[in-house]
């Protein structure tokens, strides 16, 4: 009965939300104005998803270069790998706060300037040190962008929430297979300079500013779309009647059941909007709902998954025999599959009411291609390849549920910064424990044992994650309890 109230209210809030006077003129405005703006942002999108993975798998083709010429050894290696997961885990929880203050479009826009910076530095900062520092501040500009897409996307486009992260899930799996695929032969077409090879994608970054620059003022309202803008200016936001109806319980006294089902109207029908109320005023304690933290698991084994598979599985192949050049094109098939399937497991989500099935669907192939790894690298590289790929797609599925766990674009930052800060957080030991076995074991048995192993937790938790509830209904009850 809740979870049919629940979706009745966001099939009614939502457009609501994208009408809030303080965001701005609404996506659909037929005006001219509002079709370009509408136009330069979805570029915007598109050309920041291109940027958010070539920092990472462009190293992962040249790993065994950059080694040799750094000196590293493979626990350094592994704690290289391990870089992104923590600057994610850092960082993208500031992004909400700064999107409060500077605005979603200007924070992405100066993501965008960071990945062009720290990768136009890294190869040239000298030592160890400094590339992992030079990574660190490309790595930052991922992590604020990373957290604040799936918010631009249910503020601006609240009725295309699954076609829109479809396309910039797609765009982000593009840009991740091209920089796999193209630059060990970019590198060779240069001169074979690993440096070289690696500065060149710092172009792309810098063309990803150009759309966000005329949009950083534009879109510089409030992360979680809370409408103070609106207020600043001197409009109410749209949902002002059931707030000022509903009187806030303080901070420390239990709310009674039957009050926080029932809200005060003063003798006028409650809104639409309003069936199942929820005390505004209260803070959304994310740490309370079980759906948050199953999210934020899930969104953490995969981004364990991912990583290890950027930052080791062109190695794997090579040790098996397979050339730099094909490991690099294999590398680039598994990232390559989240081009169409990015696009389509967005779409399918939202239209099911429990997401499970796709999650136990990608668990079971990501099984199969570490066991196929295991006992025939070389042999059947190709299909273990495409297995992972199909596997690593539970990426642009986590973004889906975050944005359809929770009703608002306030709860969809607030989500949004805890699943990917602490899953980020739950990531960083995996890739750096698979180079410490690498090294230890002299091979890839036990590496590819704990890549299975945590396909196993992956899966539990995900089907967990994809129950159809929110985080606000979850956060209300906790504190009725």
């Amino acid at each position: 009965m809740m979870d049919g109230m629940a979706s009745e209210q966001i099939r009614t809030t939502t457009p609501l939300t994208s009408r809030d006077p303080a965001e701005g003129e609404p996506p659909h405005a037929p005006t001219r104005a509002g079709k370009w703006r509408t136009r330069l942002l979805v570029a915007g999108i598109v050309l920041a998803a291109l940027n958010l993975r070539p920092a990472i798998t462009s190293l992962g083709a040249l790993l065994e270069e950059v080694r040799d010429g750094l000196g590293m050894s493979g626990t350094v290696a592994g704690l290289l790998t391990s870089v992104p997961p923590l600057c994610f885990a850092v960082f993208g929880v500031m992004a909400p706060r700064l999107a409060r203050r500077f605005g979603a479009g200007a924070v992405v826009c100066a993501g965008m300037a960071a990945i062009a910076a720290g990768l136009l530095l890294r190869p040239y900062a000298g030592g160890t040190a400094g590339f992992l520092a030079a990574s660190a501040l490309a790595l930052m500009g991922i992590a604020v962008s990373n957290v604040l897409m799936p918010v631009i996307v249910k503020r601006h486009f609240p009725d295309r929430v699954g076609p829109m992260t479809g396309l910039y899930s797609m765009a982000l799996a593009l840009g991740t297979s091209a920089a796999a695929a193209t630059t060990v032969p970019m590198t060779q077409a240069v001169g074979g300079s690993w440096r070289t090879g690696l500065v060149l994608w710092a172009a792309l970054a810098a063309a990803a500013v150009l759309p966000w620059l005329p949009l950083a003022r534009e879109h510089g309202t409030s992360a979680g779309g809370t409408g103070r803008t609106g207020e600043r200016r001197g409009r109410a936001p749209r949902p002002a009647a059931p707030r000022t109806q509903t009187p806030a319980p303080q901070a420390d006294t239990a709310v009674p059941a039957a009050q926080a089902r029932v809200p005060q109207t003063d003798g006028r029908l409650p809104r639409a909007h309003a069936r199942v109320p929820q005390p505004p005023t209260a803070p959304l304690r994310i740490t309370r709902s079980r759906t948050a933290w199953a999210l934020a698991v899930f969104f953490g084994l995969q981004a364990t998954a991912a990583y290890i598979t950027m930052g080791w599985m062109p190695q794997i192949f090579r040790d098996a025999g397979v050339s730099a050049g094909t490991a690099g094109l294999l590398l680039a098939v598994t990232m390559a599959m989240g081009v169409p399937l990015a696009f389509v497991i967005p779409r399918v989500a939202t239209r099911l009411p429990h997401q499970g099935p796709i999650v136990l669907a990608l668990g079971a192939c990501g099984l199969v291609g570490y066991t196929g790894l295991y006992l025939a690298p070389a042999g059947g590289a190709w299909l273990w390849a495409v297995l992972l790929g199909i596997a690593n797609c539970a990426f642009p599925l986590a973004l889906t549920m975050v944005g359809m766990r929770a009703r608002t674009g306030a709860g969809v930052a607030q989500l949004s910064a805890f699943a990917q800060s602490t899953g980020y957080l739950i990531s960083i030991p995996g890739p750096l424990l698979v180079g410490v076995l690498y090294q230890h074991s002299g091979g890839w048995g036990l590496p590819l044992a704990l890549m299975a192993a945590l396909m196993v937790p992956q899966t539990v938790v995900g089907f967990l994650a994809g129950r159809d509830r929110t985080v606000e209904e979850e956060a209300a009850r906790g504190r009725a309890r």
